[in-house]
């Protein structure tokens, strides 16, 4: 049984412009989305966000309210992922050209006005309006807690 991938992505509007990143080694596809990554094990959800923030971004972030499950899927495969969006601000470092990745899979990372976005490619579909227009709307979370007997 092959069971969904989980991840969290954080949704980052800074001076009114959203950070998005291209998660395709080599520039493989335009697709953009927002930064994140896969969780590992034992660890909280936000504390994998900030790891995952800090390999593909090179920023520090403080993690806010989860805001968005999103879910997807290879129809004609076995892939499907669920994606945890918080929302998120940056505490520490900058976007720096230079950076790199050291799984190698975000290769460009930009801030982008909602009109920008509209004019990409990007997922989810609903990412300009949960940015630009879902103020801070947030759903309850329960931080990672021991299993209790």
């Amino acid at each position: 049984m092959t069971f969904p991938r989980l991840a969290v992505r954080a949704l980052i509007v800074h001076a009114g412009r959203l950070l998005i990143v291209n998660a395709w080694p080599d520039g493989k596809s335009d697709l953009w989305c927002a930064p994140g990554g896969g969780v590992v094990r034992g660890a909280s959800l936000p504390d994998n966000l900030k790891r995952e923030l800090y390999e593909e971004c090179g920023l520090q972030i403080a993690v806010g309210a989860p805001c968005l499950v999103n879910e997807f899927h290879d129809p004609k495969g076995s892939f499907h992922q669920v994606d945890i969006y918080f929302y998120a601000r940056i505490t520490g470092g900058q976007i720096d050209p230079a950076w790199s990745d050291p799984e190698g899979v975000v290769t460009q990372r930009r801030f982008v006005t909602e009109a920008e976005l509209r004019a990409l490619r990007f997922k989810p579909d609903s990412l300009p309006d949960l940015a630009f227009h879902g103020g801070q709307m947030a759903a309850f979370y329960d931080p990672l807690e021991p299993i209790v007997l």
